[in-house]
């Protein structure tokens, strides 16, 4: 009977109090984002591993657009190049990106081509959200995984009809943000706290000496540039974005249910309670038996299915007490004293919870 492999893995401060964290890694400050670009191109080069024409025929009408783009009329004409790939491309705008400035791109192949390695996107035009186009996409890509076939067997390893090209798009048009022109700019915390945004408005009031930064609710912090005297947004953000602030987390665990894996934050406590707990194991075997029939005698051979069923009841750890924890080094001693496995952990877990003792959130992914 195999066992799940398990790990539990807590968390334990290295001090009493979190450490500092700068503002700009708590919040996202509004107008300041990455847009999505997407575009339908054309790969070519490839050896061999490119798209069906019969069951991709979308690579045929690209492929002859594009040709005759160029002054070569191929209508009506019969052609099935194995070289070629119809691909997604899929890039993102970074902030304040300028005309000119070079954008990562990822290819995604979306026909039966086996392997894009090897291949060059041709010019591929990519659009967002509006329809309008931003940037241009062209380049060799490098393909994330390789492919081997033979004869009888194949390898995969990777994905190989998937990559990448590194500075693979130059942008065309910038996106119209009047940012110089803000009277107020709003900071939108990443994890919404009321206590974390609150000492985000103190911290900044006490950088400048005034003012200057009003908490609106547990996720916004309103900045007044104009009361900040600074020549512009810019200038304004870039003096607080450096500010350092003690955010205040909520006591969470987190369960990986596949793994096995438990995150304990800090805060976590746990109310004295008694747990028991016990293994329940299903054991099915498999043992067929072949029957054939006697030299020379009629008969056909057949194959009698044999099986085995066991309920196996372990003892468990019985009823055990867990005291109550202050800090999260009493509460982790006080669960390992239950001397049970990481996955039979996260089910007591959900019944400490259940019961009203686990004073945390608990996340299960």
């Amino acid at each position: 009977m195999k066992r799940l492999i398990a790990v539990l893995i807590f968390l334990f401060p290295l001090c009493g109090q979190a450490a500092p964290i700068r503002i700009k890694d708590l919040v996202e400050f509004d107008g300041v984002r990455t847009n999505d670009l997407v575009g339908y191109g054309l790969v070519v080069g490839l050896n061999g591993t490119g798209d069906g024409l019969r069951n991709s025929p979308f690579t045929e009408e690209i492929l002859s657009s594009i040709l005759e783009r160029l002054g070569v009329n191929v209508t009506g004409e019969q052609f099935r190049p194995k070289n070629v790939a119809a691909v997604l491309v899929t890039a993102s705008l970074p902030p304040f990106a300028r005309a000119g400035s070079p954008v990562d791109v990822t290819v995604s192949a979306i026909g039966d081509s086996s392997s894009l390695m090897g291949g060059t996107l041709i010019m591929t035009p990519l659009n967002a959200a509006d329809g309008d186009i931003y940037a241009v996409a062209q380049g060799t890509i490098i393909a994330g995984g390789t492919a081997a076939n033979g004869e009888g067997a194949s390898v995969v390893r990777g994905v190989p009809t998937a990559g990448v090209i590194p500075s693979g798009a130059t942008v065309e048009r910038e996106v119209q943000f009047d940012f110089r022109g803000m009277s107020t700019l709003r900071l939108a915390l990443r994890t919404p706290d009321f206590t974390t945004a609150g000492r985000i408005e103190q911290a900044i009031n006490h950088d400048f000496a005034r003012p200057v930064a009003m908490m609106l609710d547990a996720g916004t912090v309103e900045l007044n540039i104009m009361a900040t005297q600074m020549s512009s947004p810019a200038h304004a953000l870039g003096r607080i974005e450096n500010i350092l602030v003690e955010p205040e987390r909520r006591a969470r665990v987190v369960v990986d249910q596949r793994s096995g894996t438990i995150v304990m934050g800090e805060d976590v406590r746990i109310s004295r309670v008694a747990v028991s707990q016990g293994n329940l194991t299903l054991r099915i075997q498999e043992a067929p038996l072949v029957v054939q029939p006697n030299p020379f005698a009629p008969g056909e051979t057949v194959v009698v299915p044999r099986t085995q069923a066991a309920i196996i009841d372990e003892p468990g750890i019985g009823l055990a007490e867990v005291s109550g924890g202050t800090s999260l080094s009493e509460v982790v001693a006080g669960l390992n004293a239950l001397g049970v496995a990481p996955q039979d952990m996260i089910d007591i877990l959900k019944s400490i919870k259940a019961s009203g003792a686990l004073h945390a959130e608990f996340i299960v992914r």
